[in-house]
């Protein structure tokens, strides 16, 4: 079936009423989710008529979400309007790479201060369910569980507009990581998420930052070659 055409300088007609916003809301949300936890693979094709049918709108609200995504490079639309999920270069995740171990942990050391017990046992739950997903081979729940556990970490940062450069770089590496977790085969959870945890537990800031930053970045690097 041939991706419905979307110029990539038509001007599309704006959803029109609170019901409209809302729905186009809905999907955005819904689509944005599925590719940061890598519920499409590198490449995949998606079409209006698709959406649309998936989450039960019409193709307006499918065509606004698209242009949303496409703006923060969850999606490549191509000269002819041909929408589909990214597939990165090496030079691309190696960019990406770089911008976690530069983001992170500078957001992880904000929060430190921040870190209560009662966040240091939520991420010790939240990594329990990470050990869940990987037990029942999830490739969506590991990678779901995995961010997480670092959103729960950064959002004590109190640093939104770095917070949101984050999720920006895990959006685009959703489908990659997808393609990462069949390489990995793990059988238990990060061991850089239980130096992180211990690294909060010391008040260890440098060892936070190395954990981090080696937890981000190491997966990323098999796929480079």
């Amino acid at each position: 079936m041939r991706p419905d055409p979307v110029s990539p300088g038509q001007r599309l007609p704006r959803a029109g009423g609170d019901s409209n916003s809302a729905l186009h809301d809905r999907v955005f949300r819904s689509l944005r989710g599925k590719i940061m936890h890598g519920g499409l693979v590198p490449g995949e094709a998606l079409t209006l008529r698709g959406l649309g049918a998936e989450f039960g709108v019409s193709m307006t609200p499918a065509r606004e979400a698209v242009r949303r995504l496409v703006a923060e490079g969850a999606l490549t639309l191509s000269a002819s309007g041909r929408v589909s999920t990214p597939e990165l270069s090496n030079e691309r995740i190696e960019e990406l790479a770089a911008i976690r171990a530069l983001l992170e942990p500078e957001l992880a050391s904000r929060a430190m201060p921040r870190a209560h017990m009662a966040l240091i046992e939520r991420l010790e739950t939240i990594n329990h369910a990470v050990a869940d997903s990987i037990s029942q081979h999830s490739a969506q729940g590991y990678i779901r569980t995995n961010l997480e556990f670092h959103r729960t970490l950064y959002l004590r940062a109190q640093a939104p507009a770095m917070l949101a450069i984050a999720e920006t770089v895990w959006l685009q590496l959703g489908p990659t990581m997808a393609k990462l977790y069949g390489r990995l085969n793990r059988t238990e959870p990060p061991r850089g998420h239980q130096l992180i945890i211990a690294a909060l537990k010391a008040g260890d800031e440098p060892g936070l930052r190395l954990a981090i930053r080696t937890d981000v970045t190491q997966g990323l690097r098999m796929l480079l070659g």
